[in-house]
C-alpha cells in the first residue's frame, strides 16, 4: 500500500511581493519624484506650491504629447529624432494657410496640423519600410531635409498674430486659483489632450493585435514577421501615428506660446527620448509603457523646474539630461546581462 504524498510550496512574505514590486521601473520612477519632490520642498518651500505645480504640468503638455509617440518607436526598436522638426512644419504650414484662407478655427488648425504631419511621418515610414533603412539614419536625416524645405520655401518670419481661434485656446484653461502674491496661475485645458493621448497610446499597446506587433517587432523583428504581422504597415502606423501627435503637439506649443515660431522646439528630441527612457522604454526595443513614460516625463520636467527654482545654472539642466539618457540606457542593459548570466548558471 502506497501513500501519495504532496509538497506544499511555501507562500512568499509579504515583503518579498513588495520588494518585486519596487522592482519595476515604474515604481522606481514614481518613488525617485516622490523623495525629489520632498528634498526641493525643504531647501525651497515654494516648490510645493500650486503655482509651481501648475508651471510642471503646463511644461509638461507637449512634451508629453510627444513622448507617447517616442515610446511607440522605442517600443518597436527605433529611435525617432525628426518629430519636432514634423511638428514645427505642420504648425507654421497650418498657421500660414489659415492666415492665407482666413480660416480662423482652432479645430480646423488641429485637423490640417495633424494631417501635415501624418503625410510627414509616412514618408519617414516610407523610408525605412521600403529601403529596410535603420530608423535614426532616416528620421535624422527627414529632421534637417524637413527644417530645410520650410525655412526655404513655406517661410523663416517670426509670425506673432496668430490667428484668434489659437489666442483663444490659449485663454481656456481648466481651474485658475490666486497664489499668495496676488497673482493668478492655472492649469491649461490642453492637459487632457494629453491625458487623452496616453488613454489611446495605452489601449492601443496593451488590448490591440497593432500593439503586440509593435512588441514583437521591438522584440525580434524576424520572429514578428514569421508569427505573420505585417512589418510594413506596422510600421505605417508608427511613424504616421508619431507624425499626427507631432502636428497636434505643435499647435498646442504655438497656441500657448501665441506665436509661431518657424526655430522652435529645436534640439527638444533628447529631452523627449530621456523622458521616455527614463521611464523604462529600452531604446534596444520590446519594452516601455504609458505609465512609465508619463512618469518619466513628470521626473524630468520637475527637475528642471527644481533647477531653476533654486537658482542652478540652465547648463546643469542638459547634464542633468545627458546623465538620465546613460542610466536610462545602462541599467537596463547590465540587468539584462545579468539575468542572462543568471539563467546560464541556473541551466
Amino acid at each position: 500500500m502506497s501513500t501519495a504524498s504532496t509538497t506544499v510550496q511555501p507562500r512568499s512574505p509579504a515583503w518579498a511581493n513588495i520588494g518585486r514590486a519596487l522592482t519595476q521601473n515604474e515604481s522606481i520612477v514614481a518613488i525617485i519624484l516622490v523623495v525629489f519632490v520632498v528634498v526641493a520642498a525643504l531647501i525651497n518651500p515654494a516648490f510645493f506650491s500650486v503655482e509651481h505645480l501648475f508651471n510642471v504640468l503646463r511644461s509638461s503638455i507637449v512634451i508629453g504629447i510627444f513622448a507617447m509617440g517616442t515610446l511607440i518607436v522605442l517600443v518597436s526598436g527605433g529611435v525617432d529624432v525628426s518629430f519636432t522638426a514634423i511638428a514645427v512644419f505642420a504648425m507654421y504650414s497650418s498657421v500660414q494657410i489659415m492666415i492665407a484662407t482666413g480660416v480662423d478655427n482652432i479645430f480646423f488648425a488641429f485637423a490640417l496640423s495633424a494631417a501635415i504631419g501624418l503625410g510627414l511621418g509616412l514618408i519617414n515610414a516610407a523610408l525605412i519600410s521600403f529601403f529596410k533603412l535603420p530608423t535614426l539614419i532616416v528620421t535624422l536625416g527627414t529632421l534637417w531635409a524637413y527644417r530645410g524645405f520650410l525655412l526655404e520655401y513655406v517661410g523663416q518670419k517670426l509670425v506673432t498674430d496668430v490667428p484668434d481661434g489659437m489666442t483663444d485656446f490659449w485663454r481656456a484653461n481648466l481651474f485658475t486659483t490666486q497664489t499668495e502674491r496676488g497673482t493668478l496661475t492655472s492649469l491649461h485645458s490642453s492637459i487632457l489632450i494629453v491625458i487623452a493621448v496616453a488613454i489611446i497610446t495605452w489601449l492601443i499597446l496593451k488590448y490591440t493585435m497593432l500593439g503586440r506587433g509593435i512588441y514583437a517587432l521591438g522584440g525580434a523583428p524576424e520572429a514578428a514577421e514569421r508569427a505573420g504581422f505585417n512589418i510594413r504597415l506596422i510600421y505605417f502606423f508608427i511613424f504616421g501615428f508619431v507624425g499626427v501627435l507631432a502636428g497636434i503637439g505643435g499647435i498646442v506649443w504655438a497656441s500657448l506660446a501665441r506665436v509661431a515660431d518657424p526655430n522652435t522646439m529645436v534640439g527638444y528630441e533628447l529631452t523627449v527620448i530621456a523622458a521616455a527612457v527614463l521611464g523604462g522604454a529600452r531604446i534596444t526595443g520590446g519594452r516601455g509603457t504609458v505609465v512609465g513614460t508619463l512618469l518619466g516625463v513628470l521626473l524630468l520636467q520637475t527637475i528642471n523646474n527644481s533647477l531653476i527654482l533654486l537658482h542652478i545654472e540652465p547648463y546643469w539642466q542638459q547634464a542633468v539630461v545627458g546623465l538620465i539618457i546613460i542610466l536610462g540606457t545602462g541599467i537596463p542593459a547590465w540587468q539584462q546581462k545579468r539575468a542572462r548570466r543568471q539563467v546560464g548558471t541556473n541551466i
